[in-house]
């Protein structure tokens, strides 16, 4: 095994065991509050707090019988989850932090319900109006990515500033293309609601999973999306390992000025990553929307959506690797929904595992600056005896 793949193999063991440790330490933190809850309710018994803590790692599989209808929805809500962790991945891998995501999504989102609702399935192949909605959502978010990475590249503007102004806009501007238009859920009197693509005969292709997981007679909402985005991810894998377009991008993450000393457009890189992460985050909301069971919520402009932010500690957690994103994500759903299982089947609410979820999310910036330092002094004390060597030599 050479050098470099010892040294990759050591940052992936080390990467995983920051992140086992902070899993860990966050169903530390949420049995600890379910402890100190019994302890204060007479109400509530000892006994009850493991109760709760098991239902809580139980996830979908504490659900009774609903266990694998639970499963089944659990993996596609994850699915935008992934898409948005792959967003903020790639955007850290540059250098960048792209908390865009939230307007990047409703921007897909909103292209995306318009072209699926609006092109008549009566006379178009239904697969193809499907492509060309996800297509076009996708294209959607990377142009309003390319924003804020335009005016960082360009203007030097910080990312972050940018980001949180283009948010705000796409939410009134979703909220103002939709307000009044004929794509309103008015006959489910959903007023607040956009029309599930199913009105127009689009959805995401399910070969048999919503079956599979399905709870009694009720289906579940899982589709093929889960499928698209892990071949996203992996191919975004591929892409930022194995090509040289992925290693200029994050040559400009380790050093912006060194990439353009040694001939890298670092201004392109840095635009063309924030349009990609534009485009992965409204692919999540294509993937949602057209899944053909949800409506989506239009007067968004007081309001953000939540996996735009989520998709930052799915990123944190996997240490940034495209793979990891996969795995981070479902778990931080898994924990979502063993979370509303200890709601209905306990006296505590769903609210700890939030705050487990945000503990993980806390200590994983923890554990990365732990591992950063063990890493530099490391590679300080290699230097060390390398000096220590030089000196023999010269003065042998």
């Amino acid at each position: 095994m050479t050098k470099s793949k010892k040294r990759k193999s050591s940052e992936g063991l080390k990467s995983l065991s920051a992140s086992l440790l902070c899993i860990l330490g966050g169903i530390l933190v949420g049995f600890i509050v379910l402890a100190v809850l019994s302890i204060f309710n007479p109400k509530i018994g000892f006994a009850e707090a493991i109760r709760g803590i098991m239902i809580v790692l139980g996830g979908p599989f504490s659900g009774g019988g609903n266990s694998l209808f639970q499963l089944g929805n659990m993996l596609f809500n994850a699915t935008p989850l992934i898409l948005t962790g792959l967003s903020a991945c790639i955007a850290f891998k540059t250098g960048l932090f792209n908390i865009g995501a939230p307007g990047q999504y409703l921007m897909g989102a909103m292209v995306t319900l318009i072209v699926a609702l609006s092109l008549p399935s009566s006379s178009m192949p239904v697969a193809l109006i499907w492509v060309l909605a996800f297509v076009s959502g996708t294209l959607a978010g990377a142009l309003w990515g390319a924003i804020p990475g335009f005016f960082k590249a360009y203007l030097n503007v910080n990312e972050v500033i940018v980001c949180i102004m283009t948010n705000w806009i796409a939410a009134n501007v979703v909220s103002w293309v939709f307000n009044g238009s004929r794509f309103i859920n008015v006959a489910e009197t959903k007023v607040n609601f956009i029309m599930k693509t199913t009105a127009n005969n689009i959805a995401t292709p399910t070969f048999g999973l919503d079956q599979l997981f399905s709870g009694g007679s009720v289906s579940s909402y899982a589709d093929i999306s889960i499928f698209i985005a892990a071949l996203v991810a992996i191919g975004l894998y591929i892409m930022m390992n194995k090509t040289t377009f992925g290693y200029e991008l994050k040559a400009c993450g380790f050093n912006r000025d060194g990439a353009k000393y040694t001939g890298m457009n670092e201004k392109r890189n840095l635009l063309l990553a924030m349009a990609i992460a534009g485009g992965l985050a409204a692919m999540g909301a294509s993937l949602w929307c057209l899944n053909g069971h949800q409506d989506f919520k239009w007067d968004t402009y007081q309001t953000l959506p939540t996996d735009g932010f989520n998709g930052i500690p799915a990123a944190l957690l996997a240490g940034n690797n495209p793979i990891a994103i996969i795995f981070t994500s479902i778990f931080l759903k898994y924990i979502n929904v063993g979370g509303s299982n200890l709601a209905a089947n306990t006296a505590f609410n769903e609210y700890v595992s939030q705050l487990m979820v945000a503990m993980i999310v806390y200590f994983s910036g923890f554990a990365r600056y732990i591992s950063s330092i063990v890493g530099k002094k490391k590679k300080s004390l290699q230097e060390i005896e390398s000096e220590i060597k030089m000196t023999k030599e010269e003065k042998k």
